[in-house]
């Protein structure tokens, strides 16, 4: 054999052991803990999906899972960190709906589309307007009617918040009224000054206003979903009070770097499917006004770009940024 033809069969024999190192990696992933950076302060939508998952997934993949909570400029400290990140699979960003709002209203996040990559959207929550049971409207349509009348208050989460954007859209671009919103740090202030009748309405994902519409201490007038929600039944939707097509909540997802392995990816999303339709994910789901999601890589893939463009557009049309 010639040195020429023996080195190319070395470099040939040398391309293909690397080709495979990277699925034999994958094969053998997790060797270690995995940490997950919920993008919002403890007690919120993505730290009560994001911790449920996660202890459920450490028992799939045998391997710890720690969580870790990074909130702050609206999910993008968070996002930034493992956009950043070594792409291993063993730092991944559990976020929200916020995440592609901020893809359009953020101008300095430090972090782009292409930057992250799905893992897996794993649950989702409708918006839901309530109001004090002492406000004469008895559903969506006769509060809209009276705001055609007088102006109104709207408390929210906070400004840039998901549902506070989709409010800005329904308000001013569907309903066509006339309103001030009220900003408030967090969805526990604003249920509290609503159910003190400081504010005329809130509009928030719906878990944590729950149990408040159940006990009646709030009235839920509407969901921004395109069927009713298991959690509050009675509660109709936009569409039955005469907005149809006009869709608003919160999804929870995981994300990783964007050159973290397919395969690592793939077995992350698997593992986090199964997660998903395990009866006591579902059952507690359910209960906090979650519905459950389970998509490939694919679906998730596709989902994400649509979602980007379907916040972008009601971003831009409420002239939102921060």
């Amino acid at each position: 054999m010639s040195a020429f033809r023996a080195a190319a069969r070395m470099s040939a024999v040398a391309a293909l052991l690397a080709g495979s190192a990277l699925p034999g990696h994958a094969q053998t992933y997790p060797t270690q803990p995995v940490t997950v950076i919920v993008a919002f302060p403890a007690g919120g939508l993505a730290d009560m999906i994001g911790r449920l998952v996660s202890t459920k997934l450490a028992d799939r993949i045998k391997q710890s899972v720690v969580v870790e909570n990074r909130g702050g400029a609206g999910g993008n400290i968070a996002a930034k960190a493992v956009a950043s990140a070594t792409p291993n699979g063993y730092t991944l960003l559990a976020t929200t709906s916020g995440l592609a709002a901020n893809l359009t209203a953020s101008k300095n996040r430090g972090f782009e589309q292409d930057d992250l990559r799905p893992v897996a959207f794993v649950a989702i929550s409708p918006d839901v307007i309530a109001i004090h049971p002492s406000n004469p409207a008895k559903n969506l349509k006769e509060f809209i009617a009276n705001a055609k009348e007088k102006s109104f208050t709207y408390g929210s989460a906070g400004a840039g918040t998901g549902p506070q954007i989709g409010a800005e859209y329904f308000f001013k671009e569907v309903a066509k009224v006339k309103y001030v919103h009220v900003p408030f740090q967090g969805g526990a202030p604003a249920i509290t000054a609503t159910l003190g009748n400081h504010v005329d309405s809130l509009v928030l994902t719906l878990p944590p206003s729950v149990p408040h519409i159940r006990s009646g201490a709030l009235r839920g007038i509407g969901v921004a979903s395109p069927t009713r929600n298991k959690a509050i039944p009675d509660v109709p939707t936009y569409g039955e009070m005469g907005y149809p097509n006009v869709y608003s909540g919160s999804w929870v997802a995981f994300f990783a770097p964007a050159k973290t392995p397919d395969a690592v990816v793939a077995k992350l999303n698997a593992e986090i499917n199964v997660v998903m339709k395990d009866p006591d994910s579902l059952d507690r789901l359910a209960k906090a006004g979650f519905d459950p999601i389970v998509m490939t890589l694919a679906e998730a893939n596709a989902y994400y770009k649509s979602e980007v463009e379907s916040w972008g557009k009601m971003v831009r049309a409420v002239g939102f940024s921060n």
